[in-house]
């Protein structure tokens, strides 16, 4: 006899919203980081979403697929901020050849 399964919550819910925590983070970096601490910001703004990922994760709690799960979140969060930090670099580049 199998045990039943609690309330199945979707997977794809916390992924997602690991991602969209992630972008809004790059996008404030992005605002308010001076210049020569702009990585910096975006390297603890992706600590903060691996850090998150295996919060919601944890919370989450199905133990199948957790390895699948949080590794899915860090790297949609890593290309997320590394395009972020992408369109930053080219636009504050032509800013400063600009002007």
């Amino acid at each position: 006899m199998s045990a039943p399964q609690l309330v199945h919550r979707p997977s794809t819910r916390g992924i997602v919203a690991v991602w969209v925590v992630a972008l809004l983070a790059g996008i404030a970096v992005a605002i308010w980081a001076p210049d020569e601490r702009l990585m910096l910001w975006m390297l603890l703004a992706l600590g903060g979403a691996f850090i998150l990922s295996f919060a919601v994760q944890l919370w989450h709690g199905e133990a199948s697929g957790f390895i699948q799960r949080v590794a899915l979140s860090v790297v949609g969060s890593l290309v997320l901020l590394g395009f972020t930090s992408l369109v930053v670099g080219l636009v504050r580049l032509a800013a400063a050849t600009a002007g």
